[in-house]
């Protein structure tokens, strides 16, 4: 049994870890054929039949529990507003993703994702969200992290450098080698950013649609659902010969199964949980050690390369991570140390005025 103060930190790396396991199954059903446009709407798929009877259920429940749900009522402008953000956090965000990645490689996957936190504060800096002041070293630490991670995107981009040769000659999930050019690669990185900024956006737009409808579990399953819907459409403009949608039993189907079940369902309930324990600033610090998972993994499962430009990219990214949580955890310590001296001067300010009002009773007596 683990220990309840260890907890935490066992579901924080075991979050990592399915992570890690995401973008290697992912790449490698890639690599095996499998059109990431129609990979994307199967995925959506199960991950839809697994959360929507559970939201179902639970919908249910509270009814049953309560007499008046205020707030959890779906309007047709809230199941359009569910559109668009599936169509934005899913069905654009993951296929370009996957797009990218089948460009790229995992390791380069893995790195991007630590962007996310600087993608995200960017947005929330562009709609006035978040607020930075140059001369204060929260301010001063926000800035460093965008710089190292610019720094980072354009070192994967630009900078190969020498390899590191495949920890095993014959890797599980092995696969026909093919090169991939210069120009896609950094194509490749490029889009890889711009899903994880998508994907940041998709957050940001998450914190009013809770607030308009706090039903967290059948919101995810809903837009999951209008994902499916629309990733089909896609799918079925870019792969219409159905011979290729059909599934085997190789490492296609072990994908889409373990990001629907996996990537979807045991994270969302794992992160949700660890968040409510430890706050997202923790979740978020553990996420440089999938990157280091996946460049172990990725040279042992899939027997990739991994270029000395993608570590050093990864630690710049890894660096700007750091850099925007030190600099946001330096703004609240600033907010709590202005707001006792407030509270005391408050204090004695209420003091100050009891002892006269006493003094101005005892001279009337």
């Amino acid at each position: 049994m683990v220990d309840g103060a260890k907890k935490p930190y066992v579901v924080a790396v075991a979050i990592q870890a399915i992570y890690t396991g995401l973008f290697i199954v992912s790449k490698a059903a890639f690599d095996s054929g499998i059109n990431t446009y129609v990979f994307i709407f199967y995925r959506l798929a199960a991950a839809t039949a697994l959360l929507l009877p559970l939201a179902l259920i639970s919908s249910c429940r509270r009814r049953s529990t309560t007499t008046a749900t205020p707030g959890l009522t779906m309007s047709c402008r809230l199941l359009f507003k569910l559109f668009l953000y599936a169509l934005l956090g899913n069905t654009f965000t993951l296929n370009v993703y996957n797009v990218s990645l089948k460009q790229t490689s995992a390791t380069v996957g893995s790195a991007a994702t630590n962007s996310m936190p600087v993608a995200t504060f960017l947005l929330a800096l562009l709609l006035r969200m978040e607020a930075v002041k140059v001369r204060s070293r929260s301010g001063l630490g926000k800035l460093a992290g965008v710089a190292l991670c610019v720094a980072g995107v354009l070192v994967i981009a630009f900078y190969a450098g020498p390899s590191i040769r495949p920890l095993a000659h014959h890797p599980i999930f092995a696969h026909k080698p093919h090169s991939v050019s210069n120009s896609a690669w950094i194509r490749g990185t490029f889009l890889l950013l711009l899903a994880c900024a998508t994907w940041s956006l998709w957050i940001v737009l998450q914190v009013p649609l809770l607030k308009e409808y706090p039903n967290k579990l059948m919101a995810t399953a809903m837009q999951c659902l209008f994902g499916a819907l629309q990733s089909f459409v896609v799918a079925v403009v870019v792969e219409r010969d159905f011979a290729k949608w059909k599934l085997g039993l190789d490492i296609g189907l072990l994908a889409i199964l373990y990001s629907a079940f996996l990537g979807t369902g045991a994270l969302m309930y794992l992160q949700a949980w660890c968040v409510e324990m430890k706050g997202p600033v923790f979740v978020a610090m553990w996420s440089p050690l999938a990157l280091v998972f996946t460049i172990v993994c990725s040279s042992f499962f899939l027997g990739e390369t991994v270029h000395l430009g993608s570590i050093l990219g990864g630690i710049l990214l890894v660096g700007g991570l750091y850099s925007v949580l030190w600099g946001k955890s330096m703004e609240k310590e600033n907010k709590i140390t202005s707001v006792v001296p407030e509270e005391r001067q408050s204090q004695g300010e209420g003091t100050a005025v009891h002892e006269k009002h006493g003094d101005e009773l005892t001279s009337h007596v």
